[in-house]
């Protein structure tokens, strides 16, 4: 997936934060000898919201780092890639920025190192974290941090001229994808945000006997899901490529999140004039992106990786998370306005943000995803009965 990423660096963030401890203790106590090169590996597209915090820290703090380099990479693939690394005793990766999907993959395999050894550390992060935010910290069990958080979806996103009377539930969608077969799409969800979202508000939006229990009880998002399937051409492996379609034409109504709602618009990838809709019974299922330390990095590395955690848990950092609304609002921490982000943030949430969302976050419930376990074997039903049917 393709997203710009915000350019803005800020200047040197205050020297501690309620709840954090103050820097100058911490780089008293851990400062490297020398600098040292950090490699970062996004898997959730997390570098479109905090990689001006990197910089940032790298500019103020070039005794500590010098430098950060950047790759990117799908989310299934990153956990077995780690894992042969370890497995050879040589890992390259430093820290990894992800969403739900490879975090639960890699507390499944217990690629992560054990924060709670460094709580005093970091920050108190019930002091500093939304309590959404905080809610998802919860599903790190200790092994990452929460570095941005939204209230995610599910929602739908159409085009006006191509539908001028949206689905307003669960069924009017099924209903509406079957009367015109292949317009709709989502993306496979252990590989994207929006997809996973869908899967997981499905068991609300449907009643279904227990949400947080695919196995036992998704009895009928499963049987939906594969009623669904017969109407939908191919599953994409990326949300980046469903935004493209809707862009294009190709498709009519996909499934969105706030922040693929309002970003691709912003990037003219999908025409502006595009709207969305909530269904009936909508429960928001949040997300955030974690960081997450694979085992074997060194302790030096170790050192400096929390110092940087500090840093970017700051609000003046934390405001450059509201980017172009890729993940809006983008802040994980308490008491981080708009005012507060880079003018180019301020200017683009405001042409292309949406006044509802505010009514929409306040008066609709707020799920967190599953237990990263769940979470897995979600992943796994889904590829097995409803993927593997489109090949």
């Amino acid at each position: 997936m393709k997203i710009t990423r915000r350019t803005f660096v800020s200047t040197a963030a205050s020297a501690a934060v309620v709840g954090l401890l103050p820097v100058k203790v911490w780089a008293q106590a851990k400062k490297p000898a020398s600098p040292v090169a950090i490699t970062i590996a996004d898997v959730a597209g997390n570098l479109a919201l905090t990689q001006g915090m990197f910089e940032a820290y790298a500019a103020e703090k070039a005794d500590w780092v010098s430098g950060f380099a950047f790759t990117k990479a799908p989310a299934p693939e990153l956990p077995g890639k780690i894992k042969a690394q370890q497995a050879a005793g040589k890992v390259d990766i430093d820290l990894v920025l992800t969403g739900t999907d490879a975090l639960s993959a890699g507390l499944d395999q217990g690629l992560w190192i054990d924060l709670s050894a460094h709580k005093a550390e970091l920050p108190n992060l019930e002091a500093v974290l939304q309590p959404q935010a905080f809610k998802m910290q919860a599903l790190a069990k200790d092994q990452g941090v929460v570095i941005t958080y939204y209230p995610s979806g599910p929602l739908i996103e159409y085009m006006p001229d191509k539908v001028a009377n949206p689905p307003k539930s669960a069924q009017e969608l099924l209903d509406w994808a079957k009367a015109n077969k292949n317009r709709f799409i989502y993306a496979r969800p252990a590989n994207s945000g929006p997809g996973r979202t869908f899967l997981m508000g499905l068991p609300y939006l449907l009643g279904d006997s227990d949400p947080r229990d695919p196995v036992n009880g998704w009895a009928k998002t499963w049987a939906y899901l594969a009623e669904l399937g017969e109407n939908i051409e191919y599953y994409p492996t990326g949300t980046g490529q469903v935004m493209k379609e809707l862009g294009e034409g190709t498709r009519d109504i996909v499934v969105s999140t706030t922040g693929w709602d309002i970003n691709p618009r912003a990037l003219g990838i999908v025409p502006a004039e595009a709207k969305v809709q909530k269904l009936e019974g909508f429960h928001w299922v949040t997300d955030a992106h974690y960081a997450v330390i694979p085992k074997g990095v060194s302790d030096e590395k170790i050192a400096v990786l929390i110092d940087v955690l500090n840093y970017i848990l700051q609000p003046k950092q934390q405001a450059i998370a509201y980017d172009a609304g890729y993940f809006y609002p983008g802040p994980a921490v308490k008491d981080v306005t708009l005012d507060m982000a880079p003018q180019e943030s301020q200017d683009t949430i405001k042409e292309f943000g949406r006044p509802e969302y505010a009514d929409w976050i306040a008066n609709n419930p707020l799920e967190v995803p599953l237990e990263p376990k769940l979470l897995v074997q979600a992943f796994r039903i889904w590829d097995e009965k409803i993927g593997a049917k489109k090949g």
